[in-house]
């Protein structure tokens, strides 16, 4: 029994060697029956390909050779009958037809093996018709770039011409010529893009190729900003007006599109602009709200894409129903400082829309006309080098003349100032000696903010036995 097994698994592991032998054997690809690497052929002659392997065969061919064009015959074929064939045949071949034939198991489409067909014509040596309109080709960031300018025949010579007059040949070393793929370029440059053909001269006569733009696509966004820099604010009914704008390289394409609370309504309309620079292009799209209502509070979103890149810019609208302000104070209306300090700012709590004029008062006088040490910042009065002179009643007046609308506060400053006593305040002046019993004064002057407590201290004379 045991012998029966080991039978039996040996078996089936030569049966495994065996097929995968016979996948790496004659059939691993299908075989034509042309040895050759190429072929060269008149136009209007018969081409005749045949294909044999282990499976099932299919043909590939040049997109420009259409089915009916093509007739493909399969049979079974080999000693046994067991290999599968497949005839393709051309009857009347065309220029256009030049390309690469290729036999390929139908499964396994990546084994196949191939042949490349030329399809000559002295009078028309560019696969191409050259009547055909312009080819538009890409080039793309450190990649080779191929024009595929093919010919019919692998021995023409061709040069590259850059539209109008400048003829580049190859190098082999930048330009390189592949009579079955056309020019490459292996690092391209700016210079590369404009209009391009290819020349080849045959029997004395100049021929060009199907003419090619190359195009340079750039998708670097260099800076996207919105003319408004914080939150907008307006009141309903206004109209809102949001630029956008877009910095790109030149060649650049952007394309920018607005996220904002009434796009599904369609209550805003969009306007593009687009204004070329010598070193780069301005994208604008400016997006319009007519009449604001407060459904179109929110967040609007500028979006720039380009590519795979995007860039995009925000802003936070707030629609206000009515003009209105609000003033009060922020720490009392009593406000206490140091005289000395480097500066204070009186700065009440002000919330206002449209945006107020503010004026401040000192003890009922424009405060600003009064001392050059008192200056406006934003809402704010500053006061520089606080002196004892600067106490007093201060009022700030802010009004929105447009709607009618006024309101004003009135805070006290409170100066201290630190308690001093007068130089030569005091009386230093020795009396001498007095009598006992007699009565003397002592005078001392003093000043500060609130007004100083003194206080007098007495020190006993040393006796003279010491």
């Amino acid at each position: 029994m045991m012998n029966s097994i080991l039978i039996c698994l040996l078996c089936g592991l030569y049966g495994v060697l065996a097929k995968d032998k016979d996948q790496k054997g004659k059939y691993s690809v299908p075989i034509l029956d042309v040895k050759a690497r190429q072929l060269v052929l008149d136009t209007n002659q018969t081409l005749l390909l045949s294909c044999r392997g282990r499976w099932e065969v299919a043909w590939a061919f040049p997109s420009a050779l259409l089915r009916g064009e093509v007739q493909v015959e399969e049979y079974r074929c080999g000693r046994t009958g067991k290999l599968f064939c497949s005839r393709l045949m051309v009857s009347s071949t065309q220029t256009q037809h030049t390309g690469l034939f290729r036999c390929r198991y139908s499964l396994r489409t990546r084994r196949q093996t191939s042949i490349y067909v030329y399809v000559t014509d002295s009078q028309q040596p560019f696969v191409e018709d050259p009547d055909m309109s312009p080819d538009v080709l890409y080039m793309k960031d450190k990649q080779p770039l191929d024009i595929p300018c093919r010919v019919t025949h692998p021995n023409i010579t061709t040069t590259l011409v850059k539209h109008p007059h400048r003829s580049l040949s190859p190098d082999h070393r930048v330009i390189l010529w592949n009579s079955k793929k056309g020019f490459t370029i292996r690092t391209p440059t700016l210079y590369y893009i404009g209009l391009f053909y290819c020349q080849a001269v045959t029997d004395g006569v100049t021929h060009i190729s199907r003419k090619y733009f190359i195009y340079r696509p750039v998708s670097n966004i260099m800076e996207v900003y919105l003319n408004s820099s914080g939150p907008e604010q307006a009141l309903k009914g206004e109209r809102l007006v949001l630029n956008c704008t877009a910095t790109g390289e030149l060649n650049t394409r952007v394309n920018i599109s607005w996220d904002y609370p009434g796009k599904i309504n369609n209550t805003g309309t969009t306007y593009k602009r687009l204004l070329k620079h010598r070193t780069h292009i301005l994208f604008y799209n400016i997006l319009t709200i007519p009449k604001l209502q407060r459904s179109d509070r929110g967040l609007y979103t500028c979006r720039v894409t380009s590519g795979d890149k995007t860039k995009e810019q925000r802003v936070n609208v707030t629609v206000f129903d009515r003009p209105f302000i609000r003033l009060k104070p922020r720490h009392g209306s009593v406000i206490k400082v140091q005289a000395g300090q480097k500066s204070y700012r009186l700065s009440p709590k002000l919330r206002a829309f449209p945006d107020p004029e503010v004026i401040w008062l000192k003890d009922g006088m424009v405060a600003a006309e009064q001392c050059s040490r008192y200056h406006l910042d934003g809402t704010s009065l500053v006061i520089r080098d606080v002196a004892e002179e600067d106490a007093g009643k201060y009022t700030v007046l802010v009004r929105i003349l447009e709607h009618g609308l006024y309101q004003n506060l009135t805070l006290t400053l409170v100066v201290n100032v630190s308690p001093q006593i007068g130089e030569k305040a005091v009386s230093l002046q020795d009396p001498g000696s007095v009598p006992r019993g007699s009565r003397q004064s002592l005078h001392c002057t003093s000043h500060g903010v609130p007004p100083p407590h003194i206080q007098w201290l007495w020190h006993p004379c040393p006796s003279k036995g010491l």
